[in-house]
């Protein structure tokens, strides 16, 4: 019989799992997950529903952002002053977000004010009422922070990566528009776009803190269970993703700077292929472990090309990009791409060491308790569970899945989802771009 007392065992009561997780959905459709921890006076709610920016119309590209930062503006029954007033005195928060897929909500508060962070969100998600004069001082932060993404490097090469290997897919289009498509946008586009696409179905609720679940599933009864939208539309199917048939280089000149960015790779997995950790753990291996891996200690420590490099790799519903970044040197740039190509030969053609792979699970493993030491961390880990269809008991399996992960599966993974012979390769710097000839890991504007 197992010891109830032993390590393992009180280190797994404690990860969020079927024992521990209240799960229920409403008749309406909406996912709610509920975790008490006694331990709190305090209370995390965060969640999603199906309105990002995949309904936008190109031609008001960064309606959905629009929209989910004027929610807060003003409802039917409250002003933006008393919303604001209700949440300052009682030391509370409540935020709105847009993205691709989703506008995702957060806030917190003290377990007792639980109610009230409740009817706000409620009403902030149904009773809108977008005033005009908050609308315009929206536009003018919006365009604001467009106009700061534009003469960021980084930002303008991670656009231009996007649109090389996401070309006619969603991916492309950023998510928070454009200058020109956010100045089209009016206040009937935002009450529009709230009344068609805000709806419970999709909507999924994650609340953890110094609270009993079964309570908390009563309390979101009351306040949602009578929210209906006939004209909420279906989730959009992704297309697929086309491949490159080569390496594919874009240069886009940002005048005035001193460093360029690059981003090299391709479009990886969704977040629940059967692939995904064994990428994850390779993804840490090849840049992110350490001193930023493989990438960070070959391009930056050791032939010292670069202000920074690593690599990150991002899934969800869709295929989300495995790439390399770095930003460098405007005269070392063709260096830094050619070294950056090099590992990514390297690794896509020989195993890691196994020291490598043991170091990397060890970190994997030891990190996940101290993620979920706080209650944000847990409802954030509880809604990966439920976005991504993981299973509730998927954190008490975590440490054997990563432990089971084999030098062959990393490269295995690596050789599916990155081709040397078919990256995208952006750049954005400073205008001209110095280099004098194009070839494999040569750019020209």
């Amino acid at each position: 019989m197992a010891n109830p007392f032993s390590t393992q065992a009180v280190a797994d009561s404690a990860l969020p799992g079927p024992a521990n997780i209240t799960r229920c959905e409403l008749a309406n459709g909406i996912v709610v997950l509920s975790r008490a921890n006694p331990t709190s006076a305090s209370v995390v709610i965060s969640g999603s529903l199906p309105a990002g920016s995949l309904y936008d119309p190109d031609d008001k590209l960064g309606l959905a952002g629009f929209t989910a930062s004027a929610l807060m503006r003003g409802t039917q029954r409250r002003s933006f002053a008393e919303i604001y007033d209700i949440l300052e005195s009682a030391g509370a928060s409540l935020g709105f977000s847009g993205g691709t897929h989703s506008l995702s909500f957060s806030g917190r508060a003290l377990a007792e004010d639980l109610d009230s962070l409740l009817f706000l969100l409620a009403e902030g998600l149904q009773q809108p009422v977008f005033p005009e004069e908050s609308i315009e001082r929206l536009r003018a932060q919006i365009l604001t922070a467009l106009a700061i993404r534009d003469q960021d490097t980084a930002e303008v090469a991670s656009l231009a990566f996007d649109q090389i290997v996401y070309c006619g897919h969603p991916y492309s289009r950023p998510e928070d528009g454009y200058t020109t498509t956010v100045k089209s946008i009016h206040r009937e586009d935002l009450v529009n776009f709230h009344r068609k696409t805000y709806g419970p179905r999709g909507m999924l609720l994650i609340i953890v803190g110094g609270i009993d679940p079964a309570q908390v599933v009563k309390k979101v009864r009351q306040v949602f269970e009578n929210w209906q939208n006939p004209e909420q539309p279906e989730i959009p199917e992704l297309p697929a993703v086309i491949p490159l048939d080569r390496v594919t280089t874009q240069y886009t000149p940002v005048p005035g700077k001193s460093q360029s960015d690059l981003v090299i790779g391709e479009a990886g997995l969704k977040r629940n292929s059967p692939d995904f950790l064994a990428a994850l753990l390779g993804n840490s291996i090849l840049g992110q472990f350490g001193t930023m891996g493989r990438i960070g200690e070959v391009v930056r420590e050791k032939a010292g090309l670069a202000y920074y490099a690593g690599s990150g790799l991002s899934g969800g519903p869709g295929p989300g990009p495995w790439e390399v970044s770095a930003g460098v040197n405007p005269e070392n740039v063709d260096q830094a791409i050619d070294l950056i190509i090099r590992e990514i030969r390297r690794f896509t053609s020989e195993l890691v060491s196994v020291d490598e792979l043991e170091e990397t699970q060890a970190n994997f493993i030891g990190r996940l308790p101290i993620s979920l030491e706080s209650n944000s961390g847990i409802a954030s880990a509880m809604y990966n569970l439920e976005r991504f269809q993981l299973g509730l008991d998927y954190y008490q399996r975590y440490a054997n899945l990563v432990r089971s992960i084999t030098r062959e599966q990393i490269l295995q993974v690596a050789r599916r989802y990155l081709d040397p012979e078919r990256l995208a390769v952006a750049v954005a710097g400073p205008a001209p771009y110095p280099a004098a000839d194009a070839g494999p890991g040569k750019l020209t504007e």
